[in-house]
């Protein structure tokens, strides 16, 4: 009897000791401190999360980073890479998810490993059958030493981008891309199964959306409709003849721009104007200017028309004069100033329009 209570006090002094050392455990700061980083692709979302070992005079490829074996790429738990969507890595699919990143590094070739265990420690537990993709990729010297690894995101384009893991003087990329418009456009039909199907702005860029890359006119025509239903704009109406217009309607589209134009405002047509300018589209946009210098006259938005009319025709000293009507008619400072910078490019003889 005695010989059992000795062995529980025993047993309750160990479990205070260990809970008095788990009590007074520090947070002390990592060697390799912690990071992240984040890009967005159109509406996709990278995130890669790693700590930052230092070189701190080593060697580090082939000596510190052995040659041929997995490695963490980073320092303490398992870097891990974040995607919100489905993407393509090096031109492979990969489904959207946490995978745990690990890298094996050759003098000529790399082996990135997206791992479908991202809670491990290191790549001491790594498991070849749990990868969800293995892609081989060239690594590249660096202009500059990097004391501390890093991940960037280079190359940044609406659908792609390369993800880089720099240390020392390499650098290791892999090429992440999307299918922005198949993605975009899911959101988008959610989107309007919601509130934005009572409103004429969200129908209305929807239909823009498929419009200014070409894709799913028909169902883009019906939510121009719907937008219109909703509230008539201008432009909605604009949107729906382009719409029209591109789906080789010719009759339809230009009654639809007909009904555009007689309820648009000077500031509606001119802005429309401009962003058929943006778009290269420089013979419209002039056609544009003239309706608004036709219907607004001795307006800003008439004079700024003229301005650009008699600009690309190559009369500047006109189209400054153009200008300098619309500066006065303007009420806001602001746009006085910026239509100053409008003539100041006249007066030395710059097309305003390129």
């Amino acid at each position: 009897m005695k010989t059992l209570k000795l062995f529980t006090l025993c047993i309750a002094i160990f479990g205070l000791t260990v809970a008095a050392f788990a009590q007074n455990d520090l947070n002390l700061p990592d060697v390799s401190q912690a990071a992240e980083v984040k890009q967005r692709i159109a509406l996709t979302d990278i995130t890669i999360t790693y700590h930052r070992p230092l070189v701190n005079g080593r060697k580090i490829w082939g000596a510190l980073v052995p040659y041929g074996k997995v490695w963490r790429a980073g320092a303490n738990e398992n870097t891990t890479i974040e995607f919100s969507d489905p993407v393509s890595v090096e031109g492979q699919q990969l489904a959207k998810g946490i995978y745990g990143l690990h890298m094996i590094p050759n003098p000529d070739s790399w082996t990135v490993i997206f791992s479908k265990t991202n809670t491990a420690w290191g790549s001491y537990s790594y498991k070849q059958d749990e990868d969800a993709l293995r892609v081989n990729v060239k690594p590249r010297a660096l202009a500059e030493m990097k004391e501390a690894l890093e991940f960037e995101f280079e190359d940044l384009k609406p659908e792609s981008t390369a993800v880089v893991l720099k240390w020392e003087k390499l650098g290791v990329p892999f090429s992440v891309s999307i299918k922005d418009s198949d993605q975009t456009l899911q959101n988008i039909r959610a989107q309007l199964k919601g509130r934005g199907q009572f409103t004429w702005q969200a129908l209305d860029e929807g239909a823009q959306f498929c419009l200014t890359r070409k894709i799913n006119l028909d169902e883009a025509l019906r939510w121009a409709d719907a937008s219109v239903q909703n509230e008539e704009r201008f432009d909605n109406l604009s949107t729906k003849a382009d719409i029209l217009k591109a789906l080789n309607r010719p009759d339809e589209a230009k009654a639809a721009w007909s009904h555009a134009l007689e309820i648009a405002t000077a500031v509606q047509l001119y802005s429309y104007g401009r962003r058929l300018q943006g778009e290269k589209r420089g013979a419209d946009a002039m056609e544009i200017f003239q309706a608004v210098a036709k219907r607004f006259p001795q307006t800003v938005y008439g004079h700024l028309a003229e301005a650009r009319i008699k600009s690309a025709a190559g009369d500047f000293a006109g189209a400054a004069a153009e200008a300098t009507e619309a500066q006065n008619a303007t009420p806001t400072d602001a746009q006085k100033q910026s239509i100053k910078a409008l003539i100041d490019r006249l007066q030395s003889k710059q097309d305003i329009n390129k």
